[in-house]
């Protein structure tokens, strides 16, 4: 037998009647407790125990309802199996076919997210090569007050002018947002050999920027595939044919600020990294807030990744994702 059978079982059959006229005149008939108090006789700290007693009993049970369009128990067990601390998801299941419109969901969905994702002093690195990033960056609501110190990016690139504009827009307008000024990275995201690396960092202005990727508290990155996106593309940093190559022979299945990684999320280099200007993989791992927004079935491998890697800590993705992400032995 039950607990809260035992417990019925003690009350007199009496008080179990004024119990259950008190739940239903508080609950269902939305009476307040002063009125119960008075149409009972009893004191309202009277009736106050009453209510407490009701609840002990189970004569009055609390059920959580999520509204369409929230997942609060799939974001908890995508949360527990993959040791992340926040997982937001989307309904995305009429998306798979339209990546523009599943590219703008989800930038709004990580928009609500971010408006409280921030605290006072925050230095925060962004990738600014992700469409996604954008959408949710022009999806966001200005904070009241100032929410960070600094908005960072985190690697470089000196393509085509559109792609740069996006990516100093993308900068910028979360540091307006955020009250943070902002901090850019002057120089191509991916060099010609290690040499030319190295005098890159130590030029003044990317030397300040690499400092700040030592202090940085949270950072927003997208999640891509192997395959270059058309902003990437545009942004110089996309990684010639035969390097590719020799990525996919790696196992590399996506990457993160263009540091590659396979299907377990372990990192593969392929010579890359000493030609990137752009934050050091053992930075970014270390970073106490890792923030990623990526969807869609092309992206699925390469978020599956990240998240068996712990690239990142927390995750937006759509609703396909994240039942593929819980079916996964």
């Amino acid at each position: 037998m039950s607990q809260s059978h035992d417990l019925i079982g003690a009350e007199s059959v009496d008080r179990l009647r004024l119990i259950v006229r008190v739940a239903r005149m508080y609950h269902e008939r939305g009476m307040r407790q002063s009125q119960i108090a008075e149409a009972v006789g009893l004191s309202q700290a009277g009736v106050s125990r009453l209510l407490r007693q009701a609840v002990k009993l189970g004569v009055v049970r609390t059920v959580v309802v999520s509204p369409v369009g929230i997942h609060s128990e799939l974001e908890e067990a995508v949360a527990d199996r993959y040791r992340l601390t926040d997982v937001v998801i989307i309904d995305g299941d009429d998306l798979l076919e339209h990546p523009s419109s599943m590219t703008r969901a989800l930038g709004s969905a990580a928009a609500s997210y971010l408006e409280t994702a921030f605290r006072a002093g925050d230095l925060i690195g962004v990738s600014t090569w992700s469409e996604t990033l954008l959408a949710a960056a022009e999806a966001m609501q200005p904070s009241r007050r100032p929410v960070a110190d600094k908005v960072v990016q985190l690697m470089g690139g000196m393509g085509d002018p559109r792609g740069q504009v996006q990516a100093t827009r993308l900068t910028v307008r979360l540091a307006d947002l955020t009250g943070a000024s902002p901090l850019f990275v002057r120089a191509p995201g991916l060099v010609g050999s290690a040499e030319a690396r190295l005098s890159l960092l130590h030029d003044p202005s990317v030397r300040d920027v690499s400092e700040a990727w030592q202090r940085l508290t949270a950072v927003l990155v997208g999640i891509g595939s192997v395959e270059p996106s058309p902003l990437l593309q545009l942004s110089g940093n996309a990684v010639a044919e035969e390097e590719l190559d020799r990525l996919r022979a790696l196992g590399a299945v996506g990457d993160i600020c263009q540091r590659f990684f396979d299907e377990n999320g372990v990192h593969v280099d392929a010579g890359l990294g000493e030609r990137t200007i752009g934050i050091p993989v053992d930075q970014l791992r270390t970073v106490q807030r890792r923030i990623a927004v990526a969807g869609g079935t092309r992206k699925y491998a390469a978020v599956r990744a990240a998240v068996r890697g712990r690239w990142i800590t927390a995750l937006v993705t759509d609703i396909s994702t994240a039942r593929q992400l819980l079916d996964e032995p």
